[in-house]
């Protein structure tokens, strides 16, 4: 069994234990050692489980402190890291396509139901990108923390969850599209422009803007995928 087979399995097991309502929100989890050891894997097996659930909203990594229950998960969601496994290049296309109309969406709702604690987390993350341009480290991942938490401000459960899922099987290709200074560049403006209509409450500017970075952010993915 490879080790990303073994990481796919080992995230199923832990899915399932942590949505099967035992575990409360907001719990710290046991160390990654503690886990690898109740599982019999390798901590580097565990370590990409809880990355992967944390693109899923399920756990939350909070670097120096541990792992942390994030909340319910949708139905969907265990079938996504199934999904995973299977994706090629054609349904890739797809999801983008169908990606962008829900991020619009989001950013529409977003506009009209973000909570002064949603909108205080979208500029952390805006700060946090504008901050890792120069090494461009930790830039991808304030860039999935944003939109994460656009999918909890736009107010709509099943959005929210039918965005994780779309994200997290577009992972393995997002994870390299911005390669230098001038995708970011414009990746960052893109995701400021998003957010200023959305503190404004302009849902038609909020989904104008939204639709014009998932243009640019698709045509950025389908260059890593054709490559």
């Amino acid at each position: 069994m490879t080790t990303d087979t073994v990481a796919v399995s080992v995230a199923r097991r832990l899915l399932t234990h942590f949505t099967g309502g035992q575990i409360e929100p907001g719990t710290r989890l046991p160390p990654e050692r503690q886990l690898a050891s109740t599982l019999g894997v390798g901590r580097s097996a565990v370590r990409e489980a809880l990355a992967a659930l944390d693109i899923l909203g399920i756990v939350t990594v909070r670097p120096g402190s541990g792992t942390y229950l994030r909340g319910t998960a949708s139905e969907l969601l265990p079938e996504t890291l199934s999904w995973g496994l299977m994706l090629g290049g054609d349904r890739t296309h797809d999801l983008i396509e169908i990606r962008q109309g829900l991020e619009v969406q989001a950013a529409r709702l977003a506009a009209v139901k973000a909570t002064p604690e949603n909108l205080d987390t979208l500029r952390s993350c805006v700060e946090t990108m504008r901050a890792e341009l120069p090494a461009l480290e930790g830039f991808v991942e304030a860039d999935f923390h944003f939109h994460r938490e656009l999918g909890e401000a736009s107010g709509n459960q099943v959005l929210r969850d039918l965005l994780q899922s779309v994200r997290s099987l577009l992972r393995v290709w997002a994870d390299r599209i911005v390669r230098d200074q001038e995708d970011a560049q414009l990746a960052l403006a893109e995701h400021e422009a998003v957010l200023a209509a959305i503190e404004s409450g302009d849902e038609d500017a909020a989904g104008k803007a939204m639709d014009a970075h998932m243009v640019t952010a698709g045509q950025r993915l389908i260059r890593v995928v054709r490559n």
